[in-house]
């Protein structure tokens, strides 16, 4: 499900350090060297190419790509290049500083990460900015937002595959009735939300569906324009068919009146190593367009080419 390339037989990792110190060297910066590089290294890898340049010059290479690259480009290489622990807490940070109700990305990490990930995420959260994710949240935050995405950010769920067909039933009868009591906000819908396995959410909400008739997104739909409901339609999309929800995403960032680089940079970046090649072929089957062309369409330069890198361009 990735579409990141990686070499057979990657090159010692004091080579692609050297390299890229060379890169940095001169008139001038390499850009297609550090592509050549980064955009071929899975995380493990690029950690120790991390550790190696840190260890060889005394400074971090987060730092050094900092000076050296700018824009759009930069971001992409600085979030590509952190562990996916930093790279998360790092976005879960910014998603608190610039929140606004219609901002996902919070309900995004908390939903698309196994229980162990968040968990790391949490912890890199602690390490990088000296406070809790979860105090964050709950400051910046309000009202219904803050009650559903407090628990969500908190959760630990259980990642395995067993499933309470029981509980399934009698929790679906539970969120149809919450939902025709137009009860949103309900903390027994949200607990469920919250804290059930992806696999029982699977469960309760296709039994929701026999037994209902409609798809529970489609019943969430009751006020297009209210944000908490958008917001938790997003959840259950992301809980249960993430590609779906990442598919969307890349739509309205390539697809909107100018480019949403940030929200283009995040999905390919946190994608790329997990499951691209399904978000891609649920881009195609929506768009009628290969997503990589869509790419060669809407950016260019240097950001292009690392994001071509990163979902594979046999097409473009």
């Amino acid at each position: 499900m990735s579409t990141l390339t990686v070499p057979q037989q990657a090159p010692p990792v004091s080579e692609d350090v050297e390299l890229l110190r060379k890169a940095f060297s001169g008139w001038g910066t390499n850009e297609g060297l550090i592509i050549s590089i980064l955009g071929h290294r899975n995380a493990a890898q690029r950690k120790l190419i991390r550790q190696a340049y840190a260890e060889a010059y005394g400074e971090d290479l987060i730092k050094a790509l900092d000076k050296e690259l700018s824009n759009d480009f930069e971001r992409g290489v600085l979030i590509w290049t952190l562990d996916p622990a930093e790279r998360d807490a790092a976005l879960a940070n910014e998603a608190t500083k610039r929140w606004t109700s219609s901002n996902q990305v919070l309900m995004e990490i908390a939903c698309t990460r196994s229980s162990n990930e968040l968990l790391l995420a949490r912890q890199a959260y602690h390490a990088r900015f000296k406070k809790s994710l979860e105090e964050d949240v709950a400051h910046q935050t309000s009202g219904d937002f803050r009650k559903l995405l407090f628990p969500l950010v908190s959760s630990y769920r259980y990642d395995g595959d067993e499933v309470n067909m029981t509980l399934a039933k009698s929790e679906a009868k539970m969120l149809h009735e919450k939902i025709s009591n137009k009860a949103y906000s309900d903390e027994e819908l949200i607990r469920i939300l919250a804290t059930r396995s992806k696999t029982q959410i699977n469960a309760t909400l296709n039994q929701y569906k026999n037994e209902i008739g409609n798809d529970i997104n489609k019943d969430l739909k009751a006020d297009p324009k209210d944000e908490f409901l958008a917001l938790l339609r997003a959840t259950v999309k992301c809980l249960t068919r993430p590609e779906k929800y990442f598919e969307k995403v890349l739509r309205l960032a390539i697809n909107n009146r100018g480019t949403d680089e940030g929200a283009l940079t995040r999905v390919v970046t946190t994608r790329a190593e997990i499951d691209m090649k399904l978000i891609k072929d649920e881009y195609q089957r929506r768009n009628s367009i290969p997503l990589d062309r869509a790419i060669v369409k809407d950016t260019h330069g240097d950001y292009e080419k690392l994001l071509l890198e990163l979902v594979g361009h046999e097409d473009a």
